[in-house]
């Protein structure tokens, strides 16, 4: 009987499996009984669509896995990866014009000039061509070097049979900026992101940074009161944080592993992720999503161990400041020491349709490139002092072996192994759990080797005045022994070795929501690392502590299923709510005459808007009614203060660091205002206090409206949505926020009980069918089942497999 029910299965597998030809290049068959696609080149790969155009890639070798991965994510998402390349080869001004906007994705560039000079001197140095030629472990080990070759061939074959002008995506279609790349089209993308939270965020102090013009000597800037606060404001790559829990054997039901990944990511633009999974039959099979255009799982899942990332605390770059023996020598040690120029040219497209060459001069010390004022801070060049950056993540090759690696793990020891093996992880923390029932977090990335001593020792004014709050060190870079160290197993000088970065291992779980590894699990603390890797005994963030409460509040009712951790993200609670929400609308019943002050020194109605605020459930569900007000409120009480919101009675309390702060003090006049501004700005807006959230919380695809469930994190709230406002309309697009998520539950056997969504969809291409089809699921707060194992790849609803063919 149960072989009769597999034979049917199958055969309705069969007859709904989707067959169609495409002429000359690929051809979609029955997945059984399917033969090998080869190009003239030898490359060949089966493209199985199953569920949502969730790619399952199969090839015999990694050329092979590369080239259908290259072609499968193309075909999505050509208009952006075509973009990436344009920005990686320092070409935007050529084509869009030198005052078009610069590719946020990949760096902090207002204009496309300032973008393209500071790629052009990436690419001018040789530094990505040195790195992806050299050997593992620094540079690509050679089953990676295979896979970007592959993925170059798929990616030209897609853009060989469509040509730009049958590029369905109105974004690109008939650009002449679409091309065919090269492999080191694909390493300089990768370059980038592993540099984006260093130079990355200071590419305009990097192009605009020049001597002095002669005349009378300027002394250096002061070091500004609130340095500390304009860096905190500053820093840090805003448009991404990221939620992960892993549970291991003693908090889940069936004592096995079981994981959360929820990155935080942008909803536009180059760094979408994209899901597949990739199988090279005995070497590798996993599953789960990359960032566009990296053809490797970097968060993801295979038989026995499952994991995600998190944005980290470490501050990945480090300033020193410089004495001046002339505007272009510095001294260290008191030798002088020249530095080095480099003249970059740029070819700008003019207003006539014209080119010419922008040129400009860069510079560089041995630490790194030279800066001109960035994150609010008087960073001056003068006569005798300037101001240069060194980046931990320089030369970093290394991560596309460890993400590479991590599908091969066999659980959470193999990826401690990997992390420190090859030390290429640029600036995430790793949460795991495996078939074993070990839930792991392990912040293993790259960190500039400052120890808490050479901080003391060696910083500036200005590095003791920013570097307690930020980590940020600015060393004298007159002083040789302010050199950053080096650990006997660090892979190369001025990073910390992988003994020195926090690493716990837990039977019950641990969780990360961007803050520092301290308390990654309020039941044993990490502590002992040093202040640039993050802070120790400080006040968390909501979303942290949203998550540990979430958490234990489970382990008291009984251990973890799959649908519980679904259900912890999806419930959408508001950790400030829970907090807060009563003594606010208490606050607002007692405003004299119905009247809360408006920060423009009038006043508002709000009577309405106290009783949306004493009935609201504390949600950022669609339904949610309050829950808008709620969240324009406690954004206007936090922008009101440079760090955590001062606005309680009981203050943090370390020994205590879950549960406080708390209570509100609604005699602060700060959250008075804020309330009345909220208030005015939705009326403002045409929106009533007690609107259900999803009415003016939403995205339209297609011109259909779909409502958008998840809140800020400023209010606690783990899954994470951070829209656009639009004054007349509310919320009407995401900005960032909950991208590609897993829940992953191991079960003893070879086939993962795991569910996954991709917030935003598969395709950035509106006339593609998998636009929007998963935003309608994450609106309804549905799930994707995943389809890992053969049979259930197999048996898919409308399977639809592709094979390329030489022509």
């Amino acid at each position: 009987m149960r072989r009769s029910l597999s034979r049917a299965v199958a055969v309705a597998a069969a007859m709904a499996t989707v067959l169609t030809t495409i002429t000359g290049a690929a051809a979609a068959e029955p997945a059984d009984g399917a033969t090998e696609l080869r190009d003239a080149r030898g490359l060949a790969a089966d493209i199985r669509y199953t569920e949502y155009g969730i790619p399952h890639i199969k090839a015999n070798d990694f050329a092979g896995l590369g080239y259908g991965y290259g072609f499968a994510a193309a075909r999505d998402n050509i208009c952006v990866l075509a973009d990436t390349y344009l920005t990686v080869a320092a070409e935007r001004s050529r084509f869009l014009g030198p005052d078009a906007p610069g590719n946020t994705a990949y760096g902090a560039a207002r204009t496309s000039l300032s973008s393209d000079l500071y790629f052009r001197q990436v690419n001018d140095s040789g530094v990505v061509e040195r790195s992806m030629t050299g050997p593992p472990p620094h540079g690509p080990r050679a089953e990676v070097r295979q896979i970007v070759r592959g993925y170059v061939a798929g990616y030209n074959r897609f853009l060989r049979e469509t040509g730009a002008a049958g590029i369905t995506d109105p974004a690109c279609r008939g650009a002449a900026w679409v091309r065919p790349i090269a492999e080191t089209d694909v390493y300089r993308h990768f370059y980038a992101l592993a540099t984006l939270a260093g130079q990355g965020q200071v590419i305009d102090g990097i192009t605009e940074a020049a001597p002095p013009a002669a005349g009378p000597a300027t002394a250096a800037a002061p070091v500004p009161p609130d340095a500390a606060e304009r860096v905190a404001a500053a820093i840090g790559m805003q448009d991404m944080g990221s939620n992960a829990i892993a549970i291991g054997s003693a908090g889940a039901r069936n004592h096995r592993g079981l994981l959360l990944g929820n990155p935080h990511y942008p909803w536009h633009g180059g760094r979408r992720f994209w899901q597949s999974q990739l199988t090279v039959p005995g070497r590798l099979d996993v599953s789960g999503g990359s960032l566009l255009g990296i053809p490797l799982v970097q968060i993801g899942f295979n038989r026995d161990v499952a994991w995600s990332h998190t944005v980290a605390t470490p501050a990945t770059f480090g300033l020193y400041q410089l004495t001046l023996a002339s505007p272009t020598t510095y001294l260290v040690d008191g030798r002088p020491e020249q530095m080095t120029s480099r003249q970059v040219s740029v070819q700008v497209r003019n207003p006539d349709g014209s080119l010419s060459t922008v040129q400009r001069t860069l510079y560089s010390t041995r630490y790194g490139p030279m800066l001109s004022p960035v994150f609010g801070l008087p960073l001056n060049w003068t006569a005798t002092s300037a101001f240069t950056m060194r980046d931990a993540n320089a030369g970093n090759m290394r991560g596309l072996n460890t993400w590479f690696e991590f599908g091969q793990a066999r659980g959470t020891r193999d990826i401690v192994e990997v992390l420190s093996r090859t030390q290429g992880v640029p600036w995430v923390n790793t949460i795991a759990a495996d078939q074993s029932g070990r839930a792991l977090y392990a912040d293993i990335q790259v960190a500039p080797h400052v120890t808490d001593e050479l901080a003391a020792r060696c910083n500036t004014p200005l590095g003791a005045a920013i570097f307690p709050a930020t980590g940020i060190p600015v060393l004298d870079g007159a002083r040789g022994n302010c050199a950053w160290g080096s650990d006997p197993d660090a892979l190369l000088p001025g990073i910390f070795g992988p003994r020195r970065m926090p690493l716990l291992t837990r039977s019950d779980y641990v969780a990360n929501s961007n803050d520092s590894a301290w308390l990654s699990n309020p039941r044993q603390p990490i502590t002992g690392y040093p202040r640039i890797v993050g802070t120790i005994g400080t006040e968390r963030e909501p979303r942290t502590r949203m998550g540990i409460t979430a958490i234990e509040q489970q382990l008291d009712r009984g251990r973890f299923t799959r649908q519980d951790l679904q259900n912890l993200l999806f419930n959408d609670r508001s950790f400030i709510g829970e907090q807060a929400a009563a003594a606010t609308a208490a606050m607002c019943a007692a405003f004299p005459n119905g009247q809360a002050p408006t920060s423009a020194g009038g006043t508002v109605p709000v009577g309405r808007a106290c009783a949306a605020l004493s009935t609201w459930d504390k949600t950022m569900t669609v339904g949610s009614r309050g829950g808008l007000l709620f969240e324009r409120y406690w954004l206007r009480v936090a922008d009101a203060f440079d760090g955590p919101p001062a606005v309680w009675r009981v203050p943090f309390d370390p020994a205590d660091p879950v549960r406080t702060p708390h209570t509100l003090d609604t005699a602060n006049p700060v959250l008075h205002t804020a309330l009345g501004d909220a208030v005015a700005e939705l009326r403002a807006a045409g929106i009533e206090p007690d609107a259900p959230l999803g009415r003016n919380h939403y995205v339209v695809r297609g011109g259909r409206t779909i409502p958008v469930h998840g809140g800020h994190g400023s209010q606690g709230v783990l899954n994470m949505i951070i829209p656009g406002w639009d004054p007349a309309r509310g919320a009407t697009e995401v900005v960032h926020g909950s991208s590609h998520m897993q829940v992953v539950s191991y079960t003893g056997g070879p086939c993962p009980d795991a569910v996954t969504l991709l917030s935003y969809s598969q395709s950035s291409d509106p006339r593609s069918a998998h636009h929007a089809d998963q935003t309608e699921l994450f609106s309804a707060s549905r799930w994707v089942r995943s389809r890992f194992c053969e049979h259930d790849i197999r048996s898919a609803p409308g399977l639809k497999v592709v094979r390329l063919r030489e022509r």
